[in-house]
């Protein structure tokens, strides 16, 4: 069933979407995650997209990097799979590990080949270094990643997605477990490689209040529905209501929404709404 939703329309920013979604439907065997969406998002576009656990945002990254194909409708990302960053969850690092900072972000130009694809050593070594200090990593380039703090890992994988110059930014909850502070600075990182470069971001969350003065409009996903739009719009009792078909009430406190509402579940996997940030 083709679920309705708000299509964005492109801004002036760019007579092209970076990412282009059309009619777009993922399900595996009967379970659907989302049909009928479409989506554009323009460069130097901040779209957050928010849902319950199993509601399909990982997947809609792994559609986008090319990694899942669609069961219906098209996507088209600009410049293709080379042109985007992604910048994972933070993961915990054996202490062990030797590799470092700049090697973790050279990653990102060339994978596993360690630089032999590169015929200018020398411009290779620029870029990277160039990445390290845009995200303030270059004090600790040369120590082992494992010997770091979350913050400062987060950093190096945020320069390691930008390395490569992407046109599209695939954040999959990247501030996952970093405290208030270096969540701080890894969104002001994003952020300002979009005002700076135009780059798109897509910045998958389950908290969207530190990046909410950063978001231009949000894609909710719950059960197959979605609602697209600002924060203002989409962030509301009625539209939340409608989504999770259950009473849920949205409370602003400041600068912050809060979501206050009853267990939700989502196929076998609990999300609980109550009494706590989105």
């Amino acid at each position: 069933m083709r679920v309705p939703g708000t299509t964005a329309q492109v801004t002036d920013r760019s007579t092209r979407a970076a990412i282009a979604l059309r009619g777009a439907r993922l399900s595996y065997g009967d379970r659907v995650l989302w049909d009928g969406l479409d989506l554009d998002v323009a460069p130097g576009e901040f779209v957050a997209v928010l849902g319950p656990n199993g509601s399909g945002k990982t997947s809609l990254m792994r559609v986008l990097l090319g990694l899942q194909p669609l069961s219906a409708g098209t996507v088209d990302v600009a410049g293709g799979n080379r042109r985007i960053g992604y910048i994972p969850q933070q993961r915990a690092i054996d202490v062990s590990l030797t590799l470092r900072g700049r090697d973790l972000v050279g990653f990102g130009l060339d994978g596993h080949r360690w630089g032999l694809g590169w015929r200018n050593r020398r411009e290779r070594r620029d870029r990277v270094d160039a990445a390290l200090e845009s995200v303030g990593a270059t004090k600790y380039a040369d120590e082992p990643i494992g010997l770091l703090s979350g913050g400062e890992q987060q950093r190096l994988r945020v320069a390691q997605a930008l390395v490569g110059d992407p046109e599209v930014l695939l954040c999959d909850e990247p501030l996952l477990s970093l405290d208030l502070a270096n969540q701080r600075v890894v969104s002001d990182l994003i952020d300002a490689r979009r005002r700076t470069a135009g780059t798109a971001v897509l910045f998958v969350t389950h908290e969207i209040n530190p990046i909410l003065p950063l978001v231009d409009r949000v894609l909710y996903l719950v059960e197959g529905r979605f609602r697209i739009g600002t924060p203002a719009e989409v962030m509301t009792s009625r539209t939340l209501t409608e989504l999770y078909r259950t009473n849920v009430e949205v409370v602003r406190v400041r600068d912050q929404i809060h979501v206050v509402g009853a267990q939700h579940v989502c196929e076998d996997e609990p999300h609980h709404i109550t009494n706590e940030a989105v």
